[in-house]
């Protein structure tokens, strides 16, 4: 019988403990430093006397046992098992973004919901519950209008006019549209009563447990009447609180992964986590997931709105998260950057739209697949 150590497998120390986590369906285990020796000695396919041999400090019969051991926790693999089969099938397809991707995605998974028990829920209200609006009371601040957005477009209309803006005209943002946008999207729409949570607050999008851990941070670069710099914006006051002064074209395309067209937009907004508001009710590594979903929601939210306004919007997941991180004087721990939004006037040309696909650009797609006795066919148009 031969063996082979898991592909889906990551070790790490945790609490003084050397933990070995097959997260393809196994559990987390705490083993002795000295199982990294032997699981090393399976790197590829072999069987305990063969891995005896090349572990010196071990006899065969110790090696065997370990081995025993080792493939109970499905640390070690046994070859052509289905769980072989599996471990080879997603290390092939997640590859290129194994094991940080795979390790997050898998080990995450089959999560159960857990309610808070009533001492939980006690120890909120005793030792304080983390606030819902963040400010910075030190810094200079600008409040801004309260003008109601021009969200009068009919929803449809805006769907299918959203697009990913990437050229922008030279006109300014008008401060009120800027303000409407904000207030649109991050701003607080009521609250709710939540028993031992205190008021919970409700925005235009979704948020897991009404948590609302997203802060909103502006890079204001041409925004009539906004000095340009980096903001934080005050949902609870409706203000924008200036963290550090200027904000340049080279500045928003350096911060955003050094995408050169970002550099004309008029204002980016990052979108950090407060990472308490949500782990002090979900306690499980799943919730982060939750965090990351709600930023797309409030992206879509910004996005749509944006668009029925009459500005160019964007997107994106690529930035510098280390230089976002010490711009907007963030600790990257308790609060820490997820994603990036923005816009400005549209270009009256855009020269990184593509061109219409035609005939000949179907010619080259696959459409779809279709299986037929275990041949794959591709099907173009």
């Amino acid at each position: 019988m031969r063996l082979r150590r898991a592909r889906c497998l990551v070790c790490y120390w945790h609490e003084g403990d050397f933990i070995a986590h097959p997260y393809l369906g196994g559990s987390p285990r705490a083993l002795p430093s000295e199982a990294a020796e032997i699981l090393a000695a399976f790197d590829e396919w072999t069987t305990p006397e063969e891995a005896a041999k090349t572990l010196s400090s071990y006899d065969s019969d110790s090696v065997a046992e370990a081995a025993g051991t080792l493939r109970e926790h499905a640390l070690l693999l046994t070859e052509r098992s289905p769980e072989a089969e599996r471990d080879e099938e997603v290390a092939r397809h997640w590859g290129p973004w194994a094991p940080e991707a795979s390790f997050f995605h898998y080990a995450t998974q089959d999560s159960r919901y857990e309610e808070l028990t009533e001492e939980g829920r006690y120890a909120l209200v005793t030792d304080g519950r983390p606030a819902l609006f963040t400010s910075h009371p030190e810094a200079r601040r600008m409040l801004l209008p309260r003008t109601p957005a021009r969200l009068d477009a009919p929803l449809g209309e805006t769907l299918y006019r959203r697009r990913t803006h990437r050229s922008f005209g030279s006109r300014p943002v008008p401060q009120a549209d800027l303000a409407a946008l904000l207030a649109t999207t991050f701003g607080p729409v009521d609250f709710r009563d939540a028993g031992g949570f205190g008021a919970l607050m409700r925005r235009t999008s979704p948020s897991g447990g009404a948590r609302h851990e997203l802060e909103a941070y502006v890079g204001v670069r041409r925004v009539a009447g906004v000095a340009p710099g980096w903001y934080h914006y005050n949902a609870l006051e409706h203000s924008l609180e200036l963290l550090a002064e200027g904000c340049t074209g080279a500045d928003l395309a350096s911060l955003g992964g050094d995408q050169s067209w970002m550099g004309e937009a008029s204002f980016v907004v990052v979108l950090a986590a407060v990472i308490e508001r949500m782990l002090v009710k979900y306690r499980s590594p799943r919730a982060y997931r939750v965090c990351l979903l709600d930023a797309g929601h409030f992206g879509q939210t910004f996005v749509l709105a944006a668009t029925a306004m009459g500005l160019g919007p964007f997107q994106t997941g690529a930035f510098d998260d280390g230089g976002v991180t010490e711009r907007l004087g963030l600790d990257g721990t308790t609060v820490t950057p997820l994603y990036m939004v923005g816009a400005g006037a549209p270009g009256d040309v855009d020269p990184f739209a593509p061109p219409s696909a035609d005939s000949d650009t179907f010619a080259r797609t696959t459409l779809t697949r279709h299986r037929e006795h275990g041949v794959v066919h591709r099907i173009s148009a």
